[in-house]
């Protein structure tokens, strides 16, 4: 039994003694969430998964060897039987009620697609990039997780997508330029997400992208796109609080639709202060702005979320690590400000704790 199961085991208990639901609809919601836990969650499932990713690394490394004592049609026969048979035999698989085997062998087969593409250019010497093989690769796994509705699928052209965006962007090919297109890929990687039921896509997706604004603002102005990763974030946030059923069913990201969304602040509002660490009065202005949307997160969205607790209060901490490194020697000197730090982090103390109080006293 999960986590979520056992906490629900206890709740129906409480609900069933409050004689707010009566026994039997107690026990077939406890049958109903043990039911879709072990379907979305399974530790056979995941060390399958890890099992897959060794056979597709160990599968590109041999595809890779470029098996020269072998003809050159062998070899492109060779990888198209693997892809067929990774999938056709996934498929039927699937038929019988092995999901867990389906899925791998069609990330193997996915696997091999990639390989037959770096193969096939080698042997051929076909014009073209590396980053049209990646993209090429990622739009055949992601037509696969289509047509096969596969969530494991969905998350490898997630990831493909992200190494295109990273191997671009930190200078791999040997040419520095951050994809101004990443964002169209990963709506469009979005959108298989939602028809193939992926939570797990759209969580990296959205942490890709708060990466892409990172890497856009050091390529080009911290200034600009730090702004706009806070506004935007502060805007999201904004949103969890007055709409967040609403915003839950559009993004449909496990109601971590804040976390993402404070993850991205932290990160538009460190951008902006390590680029303006020269004005002491605005850095202190900026970390007061910080403070208080840690501290109006924690209240307004952090009673259902430990994750998001705790990313406000390292958020916090980080601050006033920060803070006190940029300013110290330009205030009143470094008594002063280790006085004013402390009497700050007493203050947080004492309305974390009453918040904590606040939330645990409240009825869930």
């Amino acid at each position: 039994m999960s986590g979520y199961s056992k906490r629900l085991a206890r709740d129906i208990e409480r609900w069933v003694g409050s004689g707010l639901i009566d026994r039997p609809t107690g026990e077939t919601l406890l049958r109903d969430a043990e039911k879709n836990d072990r379907r979305s969650f399974s530790f056979g499932f995941i060390l399958m998964m890890m099992a897959t990713l060794l056979l597709c690394a160990a599968l590109l490394l041999v595809i890779a060897s470029n098996w020269e004592a072998i003809p050159r049609l062998t070899r492109v026969l060779a990888v198209f039987a693997f892809i067929l048979a990774g999938y056709v035999g996934g498929a039927l698989v699937k038929l019988r009620g092995h999901d867990a085997f389906a899925e791998a062998a069609w990330l193997v087969a996915a696997a091999a697609f990639g390989g037959g593409i770096a193969l096939i250019g080698q042997m051929y010497h076909l014009s073209g990039d590396e980053e049209m093989a990646i993209l090429t690769w990622c739009a055949g796994t992601g037509l696969a997780a289509v047509l096969l509705r596969s969530g494991p699928l969905t998350i490898g052209a997630a990831a493909i997508a992200a190494s295109w965006l990273f191997t671009e962007g930190f200078d791999i090919w040997g040419r520095s330029l951050v994809p101004i297109s990443y964002p169209l890929v990963a709506a469009a990687i979005w959108l298989v997400s939602l028809w193939t039921r992926s939570a797990a896509t759209r969580h990296l997706l959205v942490l890709s992208l708060i990466a892409y604004a990172v890497m856009l603002a050091a390529d080009r102005d911290v200034t600009l796109f730090g702004s706009l990763l806070a506004a935007v974030s502060l805007v999201l946030l904004i949103a969890s609080v007055l709409a967040g059923p609403a915003a839950e069913r559009i993004v449909q990201l496990d109601g971590r639709l804040p976390l993402h969304a404070l993850l991205g602040f932290l990160a538009g509002a460190a951008m902006l202060q390590f680029e303006h660490t020269e004005n002491a009065a605005a850095l202190v202005a900026a970390a007061l702005v910080v403070f208080a949307v840690i501290a109006g997160t924690v209240y307004l969205l952090g009673r259902d979320s430990r994750g998001l607790r705790w990313l406000a209060y390292l958020g916090f901490a980080f601050e006033l690590c920060f803070l006190y490194m940029a300013t110290v020697g330009t205030m009143l000197g470094t008594a002063g400000l280790l006085l004013a730090v402390g009497l700050v982090l007493a203050v947080a103390a004492f309305l974390i704790i009453r918040i904590e109080r606040r939330m645990k006293m409240e009825p869930a």
